[in-house]
């Protein structure tokens, strides 16, 4: 079982300490620093359907492999966004269906897929994407949630309503569908659009505190882009106060 720890709070990176031939996986560019006798190869990860599906989930094309060489190792992979990182143990018949860009590291062994919701339009409507990723095997993955990760274990039939992107993970025994916001004044002056995504147990759901999409459409109303060659080729603005 590989050895690790999470530190940085709001800020949190995972440090892992292979054993002596372990190897640790990752997307490329997410390595933070790693002891010397860390050997790293790049591969397709199982060719090019592998790779096309990475592209279509917001992955990197190629999966990095970090092997501990003459004795055990150490490998730090950082959140890119502020928020959470979550191990999860996955198991034969326990394999784990994440948001696009929700993959940070695994143990090699473990196989990462395209997932294609089954309900069409759970896809497009429901905010979580068409294209999901799919982790197997047996072995530990490391997930990025952005913000605070909240975890709720649901029972056969007993479902939850999340909001458009909010939705981080789920077991792969959990369904998903979509749920119409009902009434004229609540899809037009509630502000929580159109669809719900609603999923169903039996299994785990992660559900994440601030989307990075949401975070970006919060901040860019006060984000101004100049475009000036007479000013050093341009800048950005930032608006406040208002």
């Amino acid at each position: 079982m590989l050895k690790y720890e999470i530190e940085g709070g709001n800020l949190p990176v995972v440090i892992c300490y292979p054993e002596a031939n372990q190897t640790v996986c990752t997307e490329s560019g997410a390595m933070s620093w790693m002891s010397p006798n860390m050997k790293m190869t790049t591969n397709s990860g199982g060719g090019f359907k592998k790779v096309l599906g990475r592209m279509f989930s917001g992955e990197s094309l190629f999966i990095n492999e970090y092997t501990a060489e003459g004795g055990a190792g150490m490998i730090a992979f950082a959140s890119s966004f502020p928020g959470s990182i979550i191990p999860y143990q996955v198991t034969e018949g326990n394999g784990i269906i994440v948001q696009k860009r929700g993959f940070l590291a695994m143990e090699k062994g473990l196989e990462l897929s395209i997932y294609l919701q089954k309900r069409l339009g759970g896809g497009f409507f429901g905010g979580e994407g068409f294209i999901m990723q799919k982790i197997t095997g047996n072995g530990t993955v490391f997930l990025e949630i952005d913000g605070y990760c909240k975890e709720y274990d649901l029972a056969a039939g007993e479902s939850i309503v999340i909001d458009t992107g909010y939705l981080a993970a789920m077991s792969e025994s959990c369904s998903m569908d979509i749920q119409t916001v009902k009434g004229f004044k609540n899809v037009f002056f509630g502000g929580e659009g159109l669809f719900h995504t609603r999923v169903t147990g039996p299994g785990k759901v992660y559900i994440q505190s601030m989307p990075v999409i949401n975070t970006a459409q919060r901040i860019s109303p006060y984000i101004h882009v100049n475009d000036d060659n007479n000013n050093n080729g341009g800048g950005i603005n930032i608006r406040l106060g208002d």
